[in-house]
C-alpha cells in the first residue's frame, strides 16, 4: 500500500494566485481544462446551476422531511402514546445515521460516480416519505425516518465536493453559503411551514409535502444532472480562460468531442473500476490528523448540536407555562432560526469571499487559505451571546421574544461557521477535499447526536442558565482554536503536506 503526500499531489500546498500582479485580472483556479468541454468547469452557467440547484434541493428536503417534524411532538406524542423523551429518537436516531452513512456513500460516489449515487438517493427518499405519511405505528414512523436519513446522507458531504466540482476558488465561499443555507433552511423552514399544516391538515400531509417535492427532484436529477466527476491535473499548463468565457461556456478548438444529451445521461460516466474501492473507504481517516479538518469538524459539530437541542426542546418548552403556545406558533420560533441562517450564509459566504480577494489584491494578487478564518470572529461574539440569552429567556421565563432572538443568534452559527471552515479545507486539501470534506459531515453527526441524546437530562438537571452558559464557553473554546491557524496557518500547511498519509 504506497502512502502519499499532499505536496505530490499539489505542489502549491493551498496558497496559489487569483489575481494577476500587473492589472489585477481574475485568475481561474483551478484551471478549466482548455481542451475538453466535458469538463464541468466549462459548462454554461444554466447547466451548473441547475446541478448545483438539485443537490441544494435534496439536501433541503431531506431535513424538512425529517427535522420539519418538530412541532408536531407534542401532537405525535399523543397519538402514539409516548413520552417527550421518546419522540425525540424522531429526531435523534436519523442525526446520528446522517453522519455514519456519510463513510458509506462517498467511497461509493467515488468508485461509481456521483450521478448514480444522488438518482438511487433521491429514489429512496421519495419512497421513504411517502412510507413516512402512511405510517400508522410510531416503529413505523421511526424507520421510516431513518432510512429518509439513510439515502439523505448522500448529499452532505457530497453536496459540498459537487461545489468543488462546478465552481472555482473564488466562487466557493458564496456556492457553499447557498448550499448550507439548503441544509439549515430544511431545519428552519421545515418546522415553520410543519406547525401549521400539522394542526389543519394533519402531520401526515407535512410528509406528503415532503414526497411531492423529492418527486419532482428525483425527476430533475434523472434528466438534468450529469456527471460532475472529471479527472483534472491541477499542475497542467495552457493559457488560462478568461472568467467570463469559462462561466458562459465558450467553446474552445479540442480534440475531445462534447458528450451528446443522451452520453451524458449514462450511469457509466465517473465510473473508476481500476480503483480499490477498499481504499476509497479507508482513505478518509488519516486526514482527521490536519489541523482544518480537525478545526473544520468540531466548529461544524457543537453549531449544529446547539440548533438540534433547542429544536427538540422547543415544542415542549412552549407548549408549557407561561407561554402555552399551540402547534402552529412553535413553529415561529424557527422564523428566527431561519432569518440567523441568512445572516450567517452572507457572513460566510459573500463576506468571505470578498474578504479574501481584497486580501489577496493587498498581497499582490497570491491567496492564502487562512484570509477565509478572520471573520470568524463575528460567530464567536454572537453565537455565545445567543446561548446566553437563550438559557437565560428559559430559565428566567422571560419573554419569548428573548427566545426568539437568542435561537437567532445561535443559528447565525450553524452556517457561518461550517461555511468558513470546508472552504478553507477545500482550499488547503484540494486534490483531497471530497474525503476531508467526509470526514467533517460524519464526525460533527456523531458528536451532535452524543450531545443532543445527554442535554435533556442535562438540563434537568442543571438548569438552562447552567447548560446553556456552558455551551456557550465551549464554543468560544473551539473558535479559539481557529487563532494558530489563522497567524502560522502557511508554516503549519508546509509541514503537513510533506505527511504520507494519503492513500
Amino acid at each position: 500500500m504506497h502512502l502519499k503526500a499532499l505536496k505530490e499531489l499539489d505542489r502549491s500546498e493551498g496558497t496559489v494566485r487569483i489575481r494577476q500582479s500587473g492589472d489585477g485580472a481574475l485568475v481561474l483556479v483551478p484551471q478549466p481544462s482548455p481542451n475538453d468541454p466535458n469538463d464541468p468547469l466549462r459548462w454554461p452557467l444554466w447547466k451548473k446551476h441547475t446541478a448545483f440547484g438539485a443537490v441544494c434541493a435534496f439536501t433541503f428536503l431531506t431535513n424538512y422531511g425529517i427535522s420539519g417534524l418538530a412541532p408536531a411532538f407534542g401532537v405525535l406524542a399523543q397519538e402514539f402514546h409516548k413520552s417527550p423523551g421518546e419522540v425525540a429518537d424522531l429526531l435523534l436516531w436519523p442525526l446520528l445515521v446522517l453522519g455514519i452513512f456519510n463513510f458509506f456513500w462517498v467511497p461509493i460516489a467515488n468508485y461509481f460516480g456521483k450521478r448514480p449515487v444522488f438518482i438511487f438517493a433521491s429514489l429512496l427518499l421519495f419512497l421513504t416519505f411517502i412510507w413516512g405519511a402512511r405510517a400508522q405505528t410510531f416503529r413505523s414512523l421511526l424507520w421510516s425516518n431513518i432510512i429518509s436519513a439513510f439515502a439523505g446522507s448522500s448529499t452532505e458531504a457530497l453536496g459540498a465536493a459537487i461545489v468543488n466540482d462546478l465552481y472555482f476558488l473564488h466562487e466557493r465561499g458564496t456556492k457553499l453559503s447557498i448550499y448550507m443555507n439548503f441544509i439549515a433552511g430544511g431545519n428552519t423552514i421545515g418546522p415553520l411551514i410543519c406547525g401549521f399544516v400539522a394542526e389543519n391538515v394533519g402531520w401526515r400531509w407535512h410528509k406528503g409535502v415532503a414526497a411531492i417535492a423529492t418527486g419532482i427532484t428525483f425527476a430533475t436529477v434523472v434528466f438534468l444532472v450529469p456527471e460532475t466527476q472529471f479527472t483534472r491535473n491541477l499542475d497542467a499548463g495552457g493559457s488560462a480562460l478568461s472568467d467570463s468565457e469559462a462561466e458562459k461556456g465558450v467553446p474552445v478548438t479540442t480534440e475531445v468531442a462534447q458528450k451528446t444529451f443522451w452520453q451524458e445521461l449514462s450511469l457509466t460516466v465517473g465510473m473508476s473500476p481500476g480503483t480499490n474501492i477498499f481504499e476509497l473507504f479507508v482513505r478518509p481517516f488519516p486526514l482527521i490528523v490536519y489541523p482544518a479538518v480537525l478545526f473544520a469538524f468540531l466548529g461544524y459539530a457543537v453549531s449544529l448540536a446547539w440548533v438540534v437541542a433547542i429544536n427538540i426542546m422547543a415544542p415542549f418548552i412552549l407548549e408549557a407555562p407561561p407561554y402555552l403556545w399551540g402547534t402552529s406558533l412553535i413553529g415561529l420560533i424557527n422564523l428566527a432560526g431561519f432569518l440567523g441562517n441568512v445572516f450567517g450564509s452572507v457572513i460566510g459566504g459573500w463576506c468571505v469571499d470578498r474578504y479574501s480577494d481584497w486580501r489577496a489584491r493587498k498581497n499582490n494578487g497570491v491567496f492564502e487559505p487562512e484570509m477565509r478564518l478572520f471573520l470568524l470572529i463575528l460567530p464567536a461574539l454572537i453565537v455565545p451571546a445567543g446561548c446566553l440569552v437563550f438559557g437565560y429567556g428559559v430559565g428566567r421565563s422571560l419573554h419569548w421574544t428573548a427566545l426568539f432572538f437568542g435561537f437567532g443568534m445561535i443559528s447565525l452559527g450553524l452556517v457561518a461557521v461550517p461555511i468558513i471552515g470546508m472552504t478553507y479545507v477545500s482550499d488547503c486539501y484540494f486534490p483531497v477535499a471530497s474525503d476531508a470534506l467526509l470526514l467533517v459531515n460524519g464526525l460533527k453527526n456523531i458528536v451532535a447526536f452524543g450531545f443532543v441524546y445527554g442535554v435533556v437530562p442535562w438540563v434537568t438537571g442543571s438548569g438552562y442558565v447552567n447548560a446553556f452558559g456552558t455551551q456557550a464557553g465551549v464554543f468560544v473554546a473551539i473558535m479559539a482554536l481557529a487563532i494558530p491557524l489563522a497567524l502560522y496557518g502557511a508554516r503549519i500547511r508546509h509541514r503537513t503536506s510533506q505527511w504520507r498519509i494519503i492513500l
